[in-house]
């Protein structure tokens, strides 16, 4: 059973997170997004979307309303280069075009 052992670990420790998260938002919503803006800058901001979107789900799951003053100002390449969320969006090709 050490598999259900490191899951009740990991449920023990989620658990504890939430809950710091709950008496200290500002601090949370900070660590996420300083979380996020670190995993951005690693991936030179190819995975900015989906970053975004799981560091908000990740605050909605704890609990922590985005804080103002706390977003991503940026992802860390420069003066210019555009913040969290803006990758452009994945649109399926329709039936009929032709691939290159």
């Amino acid at each position: 059973m050490p598999l259900f052992r490191k899951l009740a670990t990991l449920a023990t420790a989620a658990e504890a997170a939430r809950r710091y998260a709950k008496k200290n938002p500002d601090k949370a919503a900070k660590y996420v997004d300083q979380a996020a803006q670190f995993l951005d800058r690693q991936t030179k901001g190819k995975y900015s979307g989906q970053i975004s979107g799981v560091a908000s789900k990740a605050k909605s799951a704890a609990g922590i309303r985005p804080a103002p003053g706390h977003a991503a100002a940026g992802n860390g390449h420069g003066p210019g280069a555009s913040g969290l969320g803006t990758a452009p969006e994945y649109r399926k090709p329709s039936p009929g075009a032709v691939q290159p």
